[in-house]
């Protein structure tokens, strides 16, 4: 769930600093990169920086901004630095190593804490040539110019900091392999906000290139302007446009029209208890209350309960009102006159984006209230009808429910501060948000690497991704899923995008838990990835079995893999993984055997194969390992539309 009620977005007023604050005493410089120290004084004044002995000069712009570029010393340290102009800044104890920007949402923001071992790891944190930063939390309209920040010696205390049980795991042990296996200093930057999207970490100029958030991105800038249409109006006007249900001709609110072809459930009506199977979108809620003669015609209180992920609600077709926060209670109250003796229909449109969807609350905490007590309960009944999938579909200003997830809002107050700090690359885990536009996330993500890349302008920097893990329930029989869709854009991206890397996490992940805990395995294979590509030791392994081709040998498919590294094996049942269809394009789970670098599938139930899916779920089976005992990458061989394909009308 990851809506949350509409805030004032700030707009920054700075009193701009002579020195941004991304530079301080313990800083790691990038090795071998021409570094950027920048700043803000008086218009022409000329500004300094001396290290080792050697100064570099120049003069601040009409604006007041300057900036210094300059070769740092060599990697090692520790060394002071000096910036003279209007003030005289030293800084000590600094390092030349490589900066690594850590980022994303709440699995690269979840700190060492609260990983498995993680007091332990904490007291073992003793590694003083690696300095960590924070990135503080900020959302802007527009892109801030410097972030308020303190670089920390690696340390049980140091280590100890930051917004969820300290700094980045996944970051750090990331970082503790480098140190460790390269022998240089590592800096290590966060900037990561949990439940967030792509789009939020993107910039506007990016966005507008997309026609999916031409729209949002505009409304963004435009809500404060006097006049604007209410995100209320808003969000009917997209409900209207897409939910067949909210069509004025439907009329699903008026009590008139006839409910008796709907399902009946028994409360709490959540997604999940609707047997609707991994529904995302839009369900209608109809019950009816029979009032008495006493309480006719009474103003009155409506409770409801949370509803996921917001809502609006009628009585005997009239509305009562709507609310955008997916754990806040529905609670609304009824005019007098509205009521009336006997039955009176209430309707409630749910609109959920993920996981769990609908009306959460018991039975008990559904009802009418009069007043000093008097109550009349809700019927425990109600009958839904879903009229809109979500999934692939475009244009739901998503970004407009939270905050930290308006379009463009995390680039503009965590990322452009940091532009242009010299970085070795980037590791990012994140995509959970956006599950349910998965294809839109094959454009996105590639977006958003170019534009960072851009803004840095230090070239193609290293981009590494973590494949997310898996999570939620086995299923019994192959299906489509959102969350094979989103590791698919993954790996696409690092495919297709120049100098981007994949690590998986398909094996380490818990059903029950969105928030693995094993981050140490996490940093290990982002460590992995980056030993191999980034710094060219080919000898390192990087990543598990990788599909390359298909052959159709009668009843059997011949699967072929490269990255077999000692050779291909299974830990566990196979069962449940592999599976393959025909011309019809039903999946019927394979029997799988080994033979070199292939596995030969078939299956009774599919005389003509043509297409295998391996780990095409949540949380699949994943028995396929290779001699470096890494997992293989999940993968399909068939391009048949899934369930976040775009859809119109």
């Amino acid at each position: 769930m990851i809506l949350s009620l509409l805030f004032s977005l700030s707009v920054q007023t700075p009193s701009l600093p002579f020195l941004s604050p991304v530079f301080g005493d313990h800083m790691v410089l990038q090795r071998n990169r021409l570094n950027t120290f920048w700043g803000w004084t008086k218009p022409s004044e000329e500004v300094r920086l001396t290290i080792e002995g050697k100064t570099v000069r120049t003069r601040a712009g009409s604006d007041g901004k300057w900036q210094i570029r300059f070769d740092p010393p060599a990697a090692g340290g520790p060394y002071d630095l000096t910036v003279t102009g209007s003030q005289r800044v030293e800084f000590h104890d600094i390092l030349v190593g490589d900066v690594w920007l850590c980022t994303g949402q709440s699995n690269m923001e979840m700190g060492v804490a609260n990983v498995q071992n993680g007091a332990e790891e904490i007291a073992n944190a003793n590694f003083p040539k690696i300095r960590l930063y924070e990135v503080p939390r900020a959302i802007s309209l527009t892109p801030k110019a410097y972030a308020e920040g303190t670089w920390r010696v690696c340390s049980p205390e140091g280590i100890t900091h930051g917004v969820w049980g300290g700094f980045s795991a996944a970051g750090y042990f990331f970082g503790r392999e480098l140190n460790q296996r390269l022998n240089v200093p590592i800096g290590l930057v966060q900037s990561c906000w949990g439940g967030t999207v792509a789009e939020a970490w993107t910039s506007r100029d990016a966005l507008l290139k997309m026609d999916d958030f031409r729209q949002a991105v505009g409304f963004a800038e435009g809500s404060k302007q006097p006049g604007a249409p209410t995100f209320e109006r808003r969000m009917d006007d997209w409900f209207y446009a897409n939910d067949p249900g909210s069509k004025p001709e439907m009329g699903l609110e008026r009590p008139e029209v006839s409910d008796s072809d709907w399902k009946v459930a028994t409360s709490p009506v959540r997604y999940d208890t609707l047997k609707i199977g991994d529904f995302v979108g839009t369900v209608w809620y109809r019950t009816t209350v029979e009032v008495d003669a006493a309480h006719a015609g009474k103003p009155a209180h409506l409770s409801l309960g949370p509803v996921s992920d917001c809502d609006r609600t009628w009585l005997n077709g009239k509305t009562l009102g709507a609310t955008f926060e997916w754990s806040a209670a529905r609670n609304y109250e009824i005019p007098a006159g509205l009521l009336k003796e006997g039955a009176n229909v209430i309707a409630v449109r749910s609109l959920d984006t993920g996981w769990y969807g609908g009306m959460t609350a018991e039975a008990s905490a559904q009802f009418l209230d009069f007043g000093s007590g008097d109550h009349i309960p809700l019927p425990t009944t109600w009958r839904f009808k879903p009229t809109m999938d979500l999934r692939g579909r475009v244009g739901l200003p998503i970004a407009l429910f939270n905050e930290a997830n308006t379009d463009t809002a995390l680039y503009n107050g965590m990322i452009a501060p940091l532009v242009p700090m010299a970085i070795k690359g980037v590791i990012w885990y994140q995509g959970e948000s956006n599950v349910n536009r998965a294809y839109q996330y094959r454009d996105l993500l590639p977006a958003m690497i170019k534009d960072w890349r851009m803004h840095f302008g230090q070239g193609d920097f290293p981009f590494l991704i973590v494949q997310l893990a898996n999570f939620m329930g086995k299923v019994n029989e192959p299906r489509d899923n959102e969350w094979a869709e989103l590791r698919e854009a993954q790996a696409m991206t690092a495919a297709k995008v120049r100098n981007a890397g994949l690590a998986t996490a398909i094996d380490i992940g818990m059903w029950n838990d969105i928030h693995p805990v094993n981050k140490q395995e996490v940093g290990r294979r982002l460590a992995l990835v980056a030993l191999n590509m980034t710094y060219g030791d080919k000898s390192i392994v990087a990543s598990g079995p990788r599909f390359t081709s298909l052959k159709v040998e009668g009843v059997n498919l011949r699967v072929q893999f490269k990255e077999t590294n000692g050779g291909l094996s299974f830990r566990g049942s196979t069962d449940h993984a592999f599976a393959i269809a025909g011309a019809d394009r039903k999946f019927f789970w394979a029997k799988a055997e080994i033979r070199g670098n292939e596995v030969v599938l078939s299956s009774p139930d599919v005389p003509h194969p043509v297409a295998v899916r391996y780990a095409w779920a949540g949380n699949p089976d994943v028995p396929l390992y290779n001699g470096a005992g890494l997992p293989a990458i999940p993968f399909r061989t068939d391009d048949w539309p899934g369930v976040t394909a775009p859809k119109h009308g």
